[in-house]
């Protein structure tokens, strides 16, 4: 064999490099070694909560972008926030107060009506808004999901924050309409305070549970509208629920009392028992507190975690 033709042979023999100690690790070791993971999985509970705080200024801006963007193309602009529940007021009043005599069985009489059913309007809309606009929280955002990274649940948390923006603004011309109807400032008006506590907490776990559904089933949007309006209904925003289940319908006095510890229910009657004076005790709920903190607590908590639960898929397929 010529020289040549030997060292050819030596060459193409392939020399194998020495075993790596990375060979015999799983793809997760591997991971675990070198600090890497998935792109978009999601993250422990408390790490999510975490970065949702490290966001708490985004959610903040985001959520007043959203309130100021949502009537700028009116002429009226922000004024709409309070003219949009006080012209379904007076709806209302016509309807169900003057037409069909909702005002009869007022608590503290006929008189004190207005005020009852203003503030049953705003207490509703704050709820009713949170669900609809909650609905569609991740669905019409999807560009903002799939181009950065961040919790998806600012989102829907952006959305009662900013319906709870909308409502401090009603409030003002809601004292003012009191003050008109004699309803003067006392304590019970400190009651307000852990009221619109619970009912946000309660709000926000609501359009948590309801964006992860519209995230998957857009047309849940469509069929929202329903469903809060026979809520509505359900609840007494126009006319007070226990007289005209029991007097005017003759319905059983457990059904009247299951209506009445429904959320939207709780949080009305909280607030009327806390801004009329008039207002007697025995219009709430047997442990009205206890029912506010205990929907509070099980649907924010509960909305939040059911929420987190699919935190990886959100904006893709």
């Amino acid at each position: 064999m010529s020289e040549t033709t030997h060292d050819s042979a030596d060459s193409s023999v392939g020399v194998l490099p020495p075993p790596s100690p990375d060979d015999r690790l799983t793809p997760s070791e591997l991971a675990a070694k070198y600090g890497l993971s998935v792109s978009g999985a999601r993250p422990s509970l408390p790490d999510y909560v975490r970065q949702l705080w490290a966001r708490r200024h985004f959610i903040l801006a985001f959520s007043r972008a959203k309130l100021t963007a949502q009537y700028s193309q009116a002429k009226l602009g922000q004024l709409w926030q309070v003219a949009t529940p006080l012209l379904n007021a007076a709806v209302y009043y016509f309807i169900f107060g003057v037409l069909l005599g909702g005002r009869d069985g007022t608590p503290g009489g006929k008189d004190n009506y207005v005020p009852f059913l203003i503030t049953g309007v705003f207490v509703f809309t704050f709820t009713q808004t949170s669900v609809l606009n909650g609905v569609r929280a991740i669905s019409s955002n999807l560009g903002l999901v799939r181009a950065l990274h961040f919790p998806r649940a600012a989102l829907p948390i952006s959305v009662a924050l900013q319906q709870l923006q909308q409502l401090l603004y009603s409030m003002i011309v809601l004292v003012v309409i009191l003050l008109g109807f004699g309803e003067l400032p006392q304590v019970s008006w400190l009651l307000i305070l852990p009221t619109l506590a619970f009912q946000f907490v309660f709000n926000t776990g609501l359009a948590l549970i309801l964006a992860r559904l519209g995230s998957k089933t857009p047309d849940l949007a469509q069929l929202m509208p329903f469903i809060t309006r026979t809520w509505m209904y359900a609840s007494g925003v126009m006319f007070p629920l226990k007289y005209m289940l029991e007097k005017r319908a003759s319905a059983p006095g457990w059904l009247a009392d299951l209506l009445q510890a429904n959320p939207a229910a709780v949080y009305m009657d909280l607030m009327r028992f806390a801004f009329i004076e008039e207002y007697p005790s025995s219009q709430l709920p047997p442990h009205v507190w206890a029912l506010a903190l205990g929907w509070a607590v099980v649907v924010g908590i509960g909305g939040f975690v059911f929420f987190w639960k699919a935190e990886e898929r959100y904006g893709r397929g």
